[in-house]
């Protein structure tokens, strides 16, 4: 009786553990669907766009004369390691919408080989752009003094936000690759 416990007991913790392949990292909260307006100036709608996918979010500038063109340079080396992931998409927001139009986008996203429908470059209303990174993924203002934050943001195919990854930590890509390889599975 008693080995017939344990047996069952060990079942079940296995049965379990299988279950939570991502509870090693945190939730910290849901991204609700947005819409913005992507490189090709089409409307980029995220419950199309990005529901059931694994993605990767930053929030960037092209005229940037500072961290920008570092950030983006990660995003493609992060683009680079896990190419084979299917379904993994990569999301840059811009903070300076009113010169950053989508033919401004298109031409940041050529210089960085970013592949259309993988990884977009998006653009709208500062309220919405704002509301989104203040707000859902707690990154800062989005206000018109072009300050953002230089953090990568994780996102897991439940629309849940699973980590944030400062890019100037030396650590920080082969960590996101980590988690997004964990979270792609």
């Amino acid at each position: 009786m008693a080995s017939s416990f344990w047996m069952a007991f060990g079942l079940s913790v296995l049965a379990l553990a299988g279950c939570t392949a991502t509870a090693g990292l945190p939730a910290y909260g849901v991204v609700p669907d947005f819409e913005l307006t992507d490189q090709s100036s089409q409307p980029f709608l995220s419950s199309n766009a990005l529901r059931g996918k694994v993605w990767i979010a930053d929030f960037i500038f092209t005229n940037c004369a500072g961290p920008c063109p570092r950030m983006s340079a990660q995003m493609r080396q992060l683009d680079t390691a896990l190419h084979g992931l299917k379904d993994l998409r990569f999301v840059s927001f811009t903070v300076d919408p009113a010169r950053d139009t989508p033919e401004v986008l298109a031409r940041y996203a050529e210089r960085y080989q970013a592949e259309p429908g993988v990884w977009y470059f998006l653009t709208g209303p500062q309220a919405t752009l704002h509301n989104l990174s203040r707000n859902v993924f707690t990154l800062g203002d989005v206000n018109g003094d072009l300050q953002h934050s230089t953090r990568f943001v994780l996102i897991d195919r439940q629309s849940r936000v699973r980590g944030f990854y400062l890019t100037s930590d030396e650590d920080a890509i082969p960590r996101l690759i980590a988690d997004a390889k964990r979270i792609s599975q």
